[in-house]
């Protein structure tokens, strides 16, 4: 008799209504089922899309970041049908998304307009693909990896192997930098002051064998020296040359320096100080009269 009455407790608690939608009992048995199928569409989207699917893609010439696109684009319309097939289950009829379509709406007026813009921008980073997978990115004023892509952020590993969550709202509507967009090759610019007193002859053989002895930098397209201009107290210069990989533009830039520094020492040539001319000149002789300034 004793598990009688609570098998009857928990069917009275399982059956509880908690609100109706369009004439549809909402009850703690039609969630706990609404629940069970969004996981199971879920586990079944794990397996399917990113093992199966994920598998077959792999084996194709399709490039990365497309592969990952539409993995996850494959993920999240299961998950839609997932939701869609769930509330038949308890019992709502499709029409009444556009109900909970109604809620949502107000939430964003109330403060879900953030969110909102993410999660759209996050469509368009999948479709559009500005940036994917793998590719070398610099926003404001971090610079990484992008990692992955979710509907609401972007995960993007920095250049000191620290995973840095980044708004899709922040790829969309401010400036950012693609190392590898269209072509992996990029051109560094590096710029260094001379001496008057050096010999241009030599600075410009120094620079151009820095560039040919560095096995970073690419034959094709050529490496150049551009002679920018006469300054305070040097000659400015630029060397400019095209490396494959632009992961490595840090680390290609710092070499081309240190080489900078080594093989003008070896040559006589002098990266100069700033220099300013001080010219002093002696106060004027102040009269000593009483007699008052006469007027102006």
């Amino acid at each position: 008799m004793k598990f009688e009455e609570i098998s009857l407790w928990l069917q009275q608690i399982v059956n509880f209504k908690l609100f109706v939608i369009r004439e549809t009992p909402v009850t703690i048995s039609s969630l706990i089922l609404f629940v069970l199928v969004l996981l199971m569409f879920e586990v079944l989207g794990r397996i399917l899309i990113k093992r199966l699917l994920g598998r077959v893609l792999s084996r194709t010439s399709l490039e990365e970041g497309l592969r990952y696109a539409l993995l996850r684009m494959g993920h999240y319309l299961l998950l839609m049908a997932g939701l869609i097939i769930g509330l038949q289950v308890v019992g709502f009829d499709v029409t009444g998304l556009f109900v909970v379509f109604g809620f949502l709406s107000v939430g964003i007026g109330f403060g879900l307009q953030n969110i909102t813009s993410n999660w759209i921008s996050g469509v368009i980073l999948l479709f559009e693909r500005p940036i994917k997978v793998g590719d070398r990115v610099t926003v404001g004023d971090l610079e990484g990896d992008v990692q992955e892509i979710n509907m609401r952020s972007t995960t993007v590993r920095s250049l000191n192997n620290i995973s840095i969550i980044v708004p899709n709202s922040d790829f969309i509507s401010s400036t950012v930098i693609n190392w590898s967009h269209s072509d992996h090759k990029i051109r560094l610019e590096v710029e260094v002051g001379v001496s008057y007193t050096s010999d241009l002859d030599t600075v410009l053989r120094c620079l151009k064998e820095i560039a040919e002895e560095n096995e970073e930098v690419l034959d094709d397209p050529k490496h150049d020296i551009i002679f920018k201009g006469f300054g305070d107290s040097a000659w400015n210069l630029m060397l400019r040359v095209w490396i494959n990989d632009p992961k490595r533009h840090p680390r290609v830039r710092s070499d081309i320096n240190c080489e900078i520094v080594r093989k003008f020492r070896a040559n006589g040539v002098e990266i100069p100080y700033p220099q300013r001319d001080l010219h002093v000149r002696s106060p004027l002789p102040v009269p000593l009269t009483s007699e008052p300034l006469p007027p102006a």
